[in-house]
């Protein structure tokens, strides 16, 4: 394995590490890549670590790093089976062991390899994080493409910051323990933060506007497999049953309607009968249904628990082109 260790950058007391875990990710990463290139704050350091891809992933990334010096490539063993959660954070964690003085940064970001990002978002979103102190964890809101091509905002509350672009103070991210190695590990996460004083936020602005190409939730085998592995989640984590059948209700009015959210259920459901394990943190557990019933009494009253500041000229977040 290779071991890097970069120079603190003199122009920015925000100095910021980006970890991707990509696998079989030829058709979008080039133009992941051509965003970071694009923008106002590049990262000090971008590991792509290539998770044993059988494509042209790899090349890709070292074609890149060798035209960067600010990108790195890790390369995993080939043949590697794809595992949506430990296997993502099994990766990320190899490109952070990499970086031995990855202390040293001040902000540590965890992306996905087929995201594209406004030419500011690292400049403005390290602002956000500047200005409140309190701040562990944010991202801007996520649109994926529907059947025309129309990207369209991923539903997620805004005390949440998205899974496939997290970015984190790098303070907070060592109190929380870091990323645990399961399905729900961008929901623990957050609520974790949460539960030791810290802000989590994914901020509704159009310079933060994230293009993802492929839908959250949804499975390289199928949707519903990907569904029913979110409720697997759900029921690992420790969520309440009365804010799981929240969700289901939430949820069945996206696509694909209804059983998109029944599916989540069912996943739930037989994580429950079969005796599933469970986040082994039962203060965390206690933490998390507490939230979770005071915001079904809030949302049931017609607002959030949690007042979240937004940009000046915040779009509606209904659809980027």
């Amino acid at each position: 394995m290779s071991d890097w260790t970069t120079a603190p950058n003199s122009e920015s007391s925000q100095r910021l590490l980006v970890i991707s875990p990509v696998k079989d990710e030829a058709a979008y990463l080039p133009t992941t890549i051509e965003s970071f290139a694009a923008q106002t704050k590049r990262p000090d350091l971008w590991v792509i670590v290539n998770d044993g891809s059988s494509d042209d992933t790899g090349a890709i990334a070292d074609a890149a790093a060798a035209k960067y010096d600010w990108i790195r490539v890790l390369h995993r063993p080939a043949g590697t089976q794809r595992r949506v959660g430990p296997g993502v954070i099994e990766a990320f964690y190899a490109g952070l062991d990499s970086v031995p003085d990855w202390r040293t940064y001040d902000f540590i970001c965890k992306t996905d390899g087929d995201l594209a990002f406004q030419p500011r978002y690292f400049e403005i979103l390290l602002g956000r994080f500047r200005d409140n102190p309190r701040l562990g964890s944010a991202s801007g809101k996520v649109f994926t493409p529907n059947e025309t091509g129309v990207f369209e905002e991923e539903r997620i509350g805004p005390g949440f910051s998205f899974g496939c672009a997290k970015l984190y103070r790098r303070t907070c991210f060592e109190e929380i323990g870091g990323f645990v190695r399961q399905v729900m590990w961008d929901g623990i996460d957050c609520h974790r933060s949460r539960m030791l004083g810290w802000e989590v936020v994914s901020f509704d602005d159009p310079e933060l506007a994230i293009q993802h190409f492929r839908r959250m939730g949804s499975s390289f085998q199928s949707i519903y497999h990907g569904r029913r592995r979110w409720g697997r989640g759900q029921y690992f984590m420790g969520t309440h049953p009365l804010y799981m059948l929240g969700i289901f209700g939430y949820r069945m009015f996206e696509k694909p309607y209804f059983l998109g959210g029944l599916n989540i259920l069912i996943g739930y459901v037989h994580a429950a009968l079969t005796g599933a394990p469970r986040y082994d943190d039962p203060e965390f557990r206690k933490f998390l249904r507490n939230w979770q019933l005071e915001e079904l009494k809030h949302r049931i009253l017609g607002r959030t628990t949690q007042k979240v500041p937004q940009a000046s000229g915040a779009n509606s977040g209904k659809s980027v082109e």
